[in-house]
């Protein structure tokens, strides 16, 4: 027996309506659990771990909303509109309560994402064989459940790929929360029109979705500003820029004379003390390679190592590799940050290619003086592939022969393990390898390798520099008694070790 459906609607009307609303679902649902995930992993880091238990639990939470489904006999239509009218106020507040409670109560941030993760999964998993449900009155079994899961997993597609390309960069996380819940609504309007004759009251469930759709448009009107209050309870100074680009969100704040930079919520310089790390990065090799005509940065796109080396003036080019467009713009163009790095990103001897690191070198075929690895640390899955065996390797082959590399390797004391794998990684590639430390106040001790086809040294500094001089480059290449040495297992991309000495050593210090 046919569904009651508004007399305006022809059966292949209704049909294509229904499997509009299974597409909506399969956009929402996707976008939520990619939303999920991208907010843990910027807390929490673990990019693989966070996106692991997302789609775990909403998955487990679909099953358990199948199986209510199951238990639904009456008021079915009335049931599938109140769940979507749930999901859109639970998905459209899915950032800004994990916003919230992060900034706010961190010790319960994660039972209240589970949590949400569950209700919205839950919610979504008993829509859909309701929705097969309505198509099977229009055709057969069979049909109706082939096409209802090719449009889920179109939708599917869709959403996988807009996500990272275009809602994610352009819009920010918590207005992509908001603009997935007023998709949501959409498809809340065109079942409410289909089948409003199977409502005892449509009205109501049209009040109810308009002022739900006012409340979502105010909340995606605001929700920079939103962002900015919770993330203002992170940091503690004031936030005088922000920006989700497709790869990190950058946050730079200013208290009085102190600029700082973070990416993914991990600082990355003070511009009260970064000399003394890009100092130590750039100068101990600096010194010692006999040519200083081509040079290569792979990462730094903050423009700070370059600064240090412009000091030279035989460099006639330096290439800086980073992959993060929108980071180098801001660093290039921003006037707090031209200040520290002297417009170094500027400067007619800057050759800045925007590409993957691990992508550059293996297609890269010109010889370098000194390559300089200034990158985030290996934190998540695609920043440890670039402190791997396969990657030190690509670098030293262009590195020329009386070259020198310089790698920053992780605190040296808060994590040790780390330090040494990088270390033991990066012997197992060089001929030659050494370390350095330096004290930098906002950082703690800090770690560098260095490593090269000859045999390394010490030689005099020729350039002014504000913390090194020919006394401290000697102590820099000592390690103290509580740095020993420690073996690690050698990081490579089939086995990631980095990360779980990464994890285990920041967690003694959470």
């Amino acid at each position: 027996m046919s569904r009651e459906i508004n007399s305006e609607y022809q059966p292949q009307k209704a049909k294509l309506i229904i499997i509009c609303c299974v597409f909506i679902i399969a956009v929402c649902g996707i976008g939520y659990e990619l939303i999920a995930g991208t907010i843990t992993s910027y807390f929490l880091g673990n990019t693989v771990l966070q996106f692991s238990l997302t789609i775990g639990f909403f998955l487990f939470a679909m099953g358990i909303g199948s199986y209510i489904s199951g238990k639904v006999e009456k008021n079915s239509v009335e049931i599938f509109v109140a769940a979507e009218i749930m999901i859109a106020i639970f998905g459209g507040s899915f950032s800004l309560l994990l916003f919230m409670f992060y900034s706010m109560l961190p010790e319960i941030f994660y039972p209240v994402f589970i949590l949400l993760v569950l209700i919205i999964g839950t919610l979504i998993g008993l829509e859909i064989p309701l929705l097969v449900r309505f198509m099977k009155d229009y055709s057969s079994l069979n049909t109706a459940l082939a096409s209802a899961l090719s449009v889920d997993y179109t939708g599917a597609l869709v959403a996988s790929i807009l996500f990272p390309i275009v809602i994610l960069p352009y819009t920010g996380i918590m207005q992509s929360s908001f603009i997935f819940a007023l998709l949501n609504i959409c498809g809340i309007f065109l079942f409410i029109g289909l089948f409003k004759n199977e409502i005892k009251r449509p009205k109501k469930y049209l009040i109810s979705t308009i002022i739900i759709t006012i409340i979502l448009l105010g909340g995606l009107a605001y929700s920079a500003k939103l962002v900015s209050f919770f993330e203002n309870k992170l940091f503690a100074s004031e936030i005088i820029y922000s920006k989700q680009t497709p790869y990190q969100r950058i946050i730079m704040t200013k208290k009085n004379d102190d600029i700082r930079l973070f990416l993914d919520g991990n600082l990355q310089f003070c511009s009260i003390d970064e000399y003394r790390y890009h100092e130590v990065l750039v100068h101990p090799a600096m010194s010692q390679i006999p040519s200083k005509s081509n040079i290569l940065v792979l990462g730094g796109g903050d423009g700070l190592a370059a600064r240090e080396i412009l000091k030279y003036s035989d460099v006639k080019k330096i290439t800086l590799v980073d992959i993060d467009r929108e980071m180098v713009d801001l660093c290039r163009s921003n006037n707090f940050i031209k200040n520290i790095n002297n417009d170094s990103l500027s400067n007619p001897k800057m050759n800045i290619v925007i590409e993957d690191a691990f992508k550059f070198l293996e297609k890269d075929t010109s010889f370098y003086d000194a390559i300089f690895v200034d990158l985030p640390d290996p934190n998540n899955e695609s920043l440890a592939k670039l402190y791997s065996t396969s990657f030190y390797k690509l670098a030293m082959e262009r590195l020329a022969k009386t070259g020198m590399m310089t790698i920053q390797s992780t605190s040296t004391f808060l994590a040790p393990k780390t330090f040494w794998c990088v270390f033991n990684t990066v012997s197992s590639c060089a001929e030659h390898t050494k370390t350095m430390h330096v004290n930098v106040p906002t950082f703690g001790e800090w770690g560098f390798v260095m490593a090269s086809h000859i045999k390394l040294g010490m030689a005099p500094l020729t350039v002014k520099t504000r913390y090194l001089n020919d006394g401290e480059m000697k102590n820099i290449f000592t390690m103290p008694n509580d740095l020993i040495w420690e073996d690690s297992e050698i990081n490579t991309m089939d086995n990631p070790v980095i990360l779980r000495y990464y994890e285990q050593d920041w967690k003694l210090w959470e």
